[in-house]
């Protein structure tokens, strides 16, 4: 039943063209530790969100990336990839997913969802998987650009809750060796970033977490979060926004009084809701979307 339910919300989005590439078409970099095939590890209790049905996706032991291009002859060369959350036990494969690709699309830009592998012993620093299961989909959309008709220099990361620290692990470390995966010159950096409701972002001591100090190499930041998010929190959006701007990167912030946490883009009474035309506008401001002109810092 749930394996039915899983294919009819997913297939509810624009899925024309859709492409789907193994991440590691060779083998994963380490033995994976995952027991059992992938499932919908959601109970009657948490399938509905903002009045419509969620799936969830556990057991990822071969990750995945699907690109969902933009409708023929709306295409404007960006495109970027999606890290749905779930605190790396599973994903929130349609409400920070799917639903996104279908904004993304409406924007013109391709979207590529990444199904990076969970549950795994914790994340970045302590395991590596989740980083080079970003690195790789940012080198795959890359190598790819070309035929996908991708703009290479514009191709962001967008993370929702552990995604949204995905996103930053990978902004922070694009450059990381993975023991057992092959050297490449290919950038995994993505062009900016989309920070939304995240996780693990702040330290023991008030400030950004160690391993995420940001330098003037983060791309373009955009964050949101509710400050009454009791899951992760809003001192994460808080103490990486300061930390981006002492590196001098540039951030737009937007904190919310209400809105919780795991919302996306699904549509309710509160102001957050309209997160997404402000990033609308972000994006232009970046030239990211609008006419020509420099991606990145102004």
């Amino acid at each position: 039943m749930r394996a039915l339910l899983l294919l009819a919300v997913l297939t509810s989005s624009a899925l024309a063209q859709q492409t789907t590439l193994p991440l590691w078409p060779n083998g994963n970099p380490e033995p994976s530790k995952i027991v059992g095939p992938e499932m919908d590890p959601t109970t009657d209790a948490d399938r509905i969100v903002s009045g419509k049905p969620v799936v969830r996706v556990t057991n990822i032991s071969k990750p995945t990336l699907t690109v969902y291009p933009p409708p023929a002859g709306k295409n404007n060369g960006a495109a970027a990839l999606v890290l749905p959350g779930g605190s790396y036990i599973r994903l929130a494969i349609v409400v920070e997913g799917t639903e996104v690709c279908d904004w993304l699309n409406s924007l013109g830009m391709t979207c590529i969802l990444v199904k990076y592998r969970v549950p795994e012993d914790g994340h970045y620093p302590e395991n590596v998987e989740d980083l080079e299961d970003a690195q790789q989909a940012m080198r795959i959309t890359r190598a790819h650009a070309a035929e996908w008709h991708i703009d290479p220099s514009r191709i962001g990361a967008i993370g929702f809750s552990a995604g949204a620290h995905l996103a930053a692990v990978l902004s922070t470390h694009p450059d990381f060796q993975g023991k057992n995966v092959p050297p490449t010159t290919i950038d995994a950096r993505p062009n900016f970033q989309m920070i939304l409701y995240p996780g693990w972002l702040n330290g023991s001591d008030g400030k950004v977490h160690p391993s995420l100090q940001p330098t003037a190499e983060i791309p373009p930041t955009f964050l949101v979060q509710a400050e009454n998010d009791y899951t992760a929190h809003v001192e994460n959006s808080l103490i990486y926004f300061l930390a981006l701007k002492n590196a001098k990167v540039p951030a737009e912030l937007h904190i919310f009084t209400q809105g919780g946490h795991g919302f996306g883009l699904r549509p309710t009474d509160l102001p957050i809701s309209h997160w997404p035309t402000l990033a609308e506008t972000w994006l232009h401001t970046i030239h990211i979307l609008g006419p020509p002109g420099p991606v990145g810092r102004p």
